[in-house]
């Protein structure tokens, strides 16, 4: 390990309440203080103050353009993840951010890395727009095999990997103060638990229907308490509503924004899971709880590829079959994503490996 200290700058989805971006932020500072404890790590942040507190790094506005300008003068290597940072879904402004600083790192002579990205959709014009901004990217570590297929067709000259996201390294067990948050949210040892994770999306009109389908049959036929959990408040909140006023059983919407340990806590005492956000899936995927996806977006169905799941998604008009068959097939389908996360972490772990090896270089 090289001993000079090294400058890293992470760009992601920080800041904004959005577990699973926290959570990957957490593993990464986790992931990289046991490697190379002596770096400086500084985040950019919608919340730099609450960031900083929360991860022990150093935090800059997001925004704040003069910052960020006298951040990458400081920086040895850009990191740019993970999560779904480069995809036109959300907007192309957003894409234009991320892009455009890699770019600029690249101009105030930093070395610069996508990681643990999951790549698209992308659009005609987003293509061109990443093809521009990420020409000059050394090396680009990616969450699954589609991604990197994308990124390799925009970026022939790049060198694409395929790791894994950061939160499959994430540990399988809360601690008493999450047991503690879920005891006052009524959650207790008791009783088939099932967790449902939803978010605003455009196929949520057309398939909310059937994941109520679906949280009604698991609370008559199977007796399952069926919990609402917000990965993302308030935006969470309202799409889970929405589903809830369309059930003829009364599930219960739990208070999220929870952490890492306190949801690890609460998803290890689920029998079953119902997920839109992706990092609902890992974390089950993880902990072995099987689940059924609905597949709003092209990572959904790349992590169920990544991690050989049998399990047909939630589509409209099927919740009666894909129901029955999580519920009898309960203890094959754990075995099976126990082994494809197993297999997903050792590549979140060999994704740190290149990471560590190239920032290694950098400051040699």
């Amino acid at each position: 390990m090289s001993g000079a200290r090294a400058r890293l700058l992470l760009s992601g989805y920080y800041g904004f309440d959005n577990f699973g971006d926290e959570a990957i932020l957490q593993m990464f500072v986790e992931q990289w203080r046991h490697r190379r404890p002596g770096d400086v790590l500084r985040v950019l942040s919608a919340k730099p103050e609450q960031t900083a507190a929360t991860f022990g790094v150093e935090a800059v506005p997001r925004m704040a353009h003069a910052a960020i300008a006298q951040a990458l003068g400081d920086t040895d290597a850009f990191v740019s993840g993970g999560g779904g940072l480069l995809q036109s879904s959300t907007s192309l402004r957003s894409l234009l951010y991320y892009t455009g600083l890699i770019h600029e790192a690249k101009r105030a002579g930093c070395a610069a890395v996508i990681f643990a990205q999951g790549i698209g959709p992308l659009g005609f014009t987003a293509k061109h727009i990443v093809r521009r901004g990420c020409a000059q990217v050394d090396l680009a570590i990616v969450r699954d095999t589609a991604s990197a297929t994308l990124l390799q067709e925009l970026l022939p000259k790049i060198d694409v990997r395929v790791g894994a996201d950061p939160v499959f390294l994430a540990t399988d067990e809360g601690n008493d103060e999450a047991s503690r948050a879920l005891t006052a949210e009524g959650i207790t040892g008791l009783g088939q638990l099932v967790a449902v994770v939803v978010r605003p999306a455009r196929v949520l009109d057309r398939i909310g229907a059937e994941i109520a389908r679906a949280v009604d049959l698991l609370a008559n036929r199977y007796g399952a308490q069926v919990v609402f959990v917000p990965f993302q408040r308030p935006n969470d909140v309202e799409a889970a509503v929405a589903i809830i006023r369309r059930c003829r059983t009364s599930p219960v919407l739990l208070g999220g924004g929870y952490d890492l340990a306190t949801m690890t806590a609460l998803f290890a005492r689920c029998t079953a899971l119902i997920g839109m956000r992706l990092h609902s899936l890992i974390l089950a995927a993880r902990l072995g709880v099987p689940f059924l996806s609905v597949p709003y977006d092209p990572k959904i169905t790349a992590l169920s590829e990544s991690l050989h799941y049998p399990l047909p998604p939630l589509q409209p008009g099927n919740a009666d079959e894909v129901v029955d068959s999580l519920w009898s097939s309960r203890s094959s389908l754990s075995a099976r994503i126990k082994e494809g996360a197993a297999a997903q972490a050792a590549l979140a772990s060999k994704a740190f490996d290149w990471l560590q090896t190239f920032v290694e270089g950098t400051v040699s």
